[in-house]
């Protein structure tokens, strides 16, 4: 096990690096001047304009500003903003919020889909199941902003003027503490807690057929025991593996989701930084997003072997 994940991190520095490249060459390609963008709609003082040119070495050759970037980057540096802020006191500022709103997302898609879709294969045919078809398909076709603005009129403007509830806030307020993260959360996992739903449904469908669980239910063991000991445990294999990748993209895709509910989160940060052409604040939190990723899938891989015995690393 210790071998796999030594190899496992050895592995991950080309992909950091091609990652990071990529972004890199996407950034400092894009169309714009970085330096006029922080004028605004003004002209930039040329003076200025090359000084600043100068100090982040924005005049190098493209190659050779990456090398002064990844450099900083195994340095633990990411770098500073134009502004003169440094990218790691910016994004340190905004993950917290996006941390806590993934992994309530998190939770929330796991819960709730692996129990939509366990009622759903044990109740296949009936009532229960084709809610959980029709709900899930509702859901995945609609787009997340809309999805967004709905359930912030419906609970969080509706509800309290018709009714008097007032437990969803409208817009994110720190002080609200959990409960600020709920209603956010929700429309962030909404599609995938569809997806992980239909999921669980097939594999678990899938795996109650299997000769395994048949001998099982021929020695007479209880249905409880046989799908929480036995089958779940194995259709439980891809709905870990679609958690695991969803859990980097909860946190690169919270954009929309931060930007409805005026949260200043790293994809509030993100997109501004995009529209500034601030590159180094984008590489940056792609970075620190890809090295997430890579660990998370990492964990995955570990976690096949405590649900399938048979799966070996060495």
């Amino acid at each position: 096990m210790g071998r796999y994940v030594i190899r496992r991190l050895i592995q991950a520095i080309p992909v950091l690096l091609g990652a990071t490249l990529l972004i890199y060459a996407l950034v400092h390609y894009l169309p714009g001047d970085p330096v006029q963008a922080l004028a605004g709609e003004k002209r930039a003082d040329p003076l200025v304009a090359e000084m600043i040119r100068q100090k982040y070495h924005l005049n190098d050759p493209f190659l050779l500003q990456y090398w002064n970037y990844i450099s900083g980057v195994f340095k633990g540096d990411l770098g500073e903003s134009l502004t003169g802020r440094s990218v790691t006191d910016m994004i340190s500022e905004a993950f917290p919020y996006t941390v806590n709103l993934a992994l309530v997302a998190f939770i929330m898609e796991a819960v709730i889909g692996v129990l939509a879709g366990v009622m759903a294969a044990l109740r296949k045919g009936k009532f229960i199941d084709q809610l959980v078809l029709i709900s899930t398909l509702f859901v995945i076709s609609i787009p997340v902003f809309v999805t967004g603005f709905v359930l912030q009129l419906v609970l969080g403007v509706k509800l309290k003027t018709d009714y008097g509830v007032d437990f969803f806030p409208v817009s994110f307020n720190e002080e609200d503490g959990l409960r600020a993260y709920l209603l956010p959360a929700f429309v962030l996992a909404s599609t995938s807690l569809a997806y992980v739903a239909r999921l669980t449904r097939t594999s678990l469908m899938e795996t109650m057929r299997a000769d395994y669980v048949r001998t099982a239910v021929a020695k007479g063991l209880k249905r409880r025991r046989v799908i929480g000991r036995h089958a779940l445990r194995n259709a439980l294999i891809p709905i870990v593996t679609f958690l695991g990748a969803d859990l980097g993209g909860l946190m690169g895709g919270a954009v929309i989701t931060e930007k409805i509910f005026n949260m200043h989160g790293i994809g509030g940060l993100l997109a501004q930084s995009v529209y500034q052409k601030q590159g180094t604040v984008i590489v940056g939190m792609v970075t620190l997003l890809v090295m997430i990723y890579l660990i998370t899938t990492l964990l995955v891989d570990l976690l096949y072997a405590v649900l399938d015995p048979r799966i070996r690393y060495e």
